[in-house]
């Protein structure tokens, strides 16, 4: 028994003990270290505030189906009666409806014609009329942006150059160069179009 103790049972434990305290210490001690030190805005949430008030995070999207602003993804994220909008983060995820499903084939249909009648007859951007996994997706692409373009134009009585400009500020590309597609973050740019974005947000 106490050769079983001295050769098997306490090395597992000092073993377990040392593992636990580089894995359950020393390493997220060190990750967050880093984190804070080299990326402290994204370590923290990405936060937007504006005027010392947190409005929202850049890395998840908001509802927005005002026409003076410009609409992110349909979300799947807790949407409900009374949150039709979806985009809680509590309930990320998407619909699960595949291809052949019949209620999305009529969820998008609907999502046509709602964009239809506020935008006019124009090509409609796929990201516009399907949610993404997650429910929470920030951007929406850059030809989902310049179809709203217009609308958001008119409502705000503003110039649709003026808007272009706004939007192309706010076009971000792929990562690297070639990592992922352009995006436009939706929040940072009906901000923007309010005035509330301060440079560099």
């Amino acid at each position: 028994m106490r050769a079983f103790l001295r050769t098997q049972l306490w090395p597992a434990i000092a073993l377990l003990a040392i593992l636990t305290l580089i894995t359950g210490l020393v390493y997220p001690a060190a990750v967050t270290a880093v984190a804070q030190l080299a990326f402290p805005t994204q370590a923290n949430g990405s936060f937007i505030v504006v005027d010392g008030k947190t409005v929202g995070s850049s890395l998840i999207g908001q509802y927005f189906d005002e026409p003076q602003y410009f609409w992110g993804r349909p979300s799947a994220a807790g949407a409900t009666p009374s949150n039709p909008g979806g985009y809680d983060p509590t309930s990320s995820g998407g619909s699960n409806l595949g291809p052949t499903s019949r209620r999305l084939i009529e969820e998008v249909v609907q999502r046509v014609d709602a964009l239809r009648k506020a935008n006019g007859n124009a090509p409609i951007p796929a990201d516009l009329v399907t949610a993404s996994a997650s429910g929470l997706d920030p951007d929406i692409s850059p030809a989902a942006a310049a179809y709203q373009v217009p609308r958001v134009a008119r409502a705000r009585g503003m110039t649709v150059a003026a808007v272009q400009a706004l939007v192309a500020k706010h076009t971000s590309g792929p990562m690297l160069g070639f990592l992922g597609a352009a995006h436009v973050n939706v929040l940072q740019l009906n901000l923007a179009l309010d005035g509330l974005l301060q440079p560099g947000s």
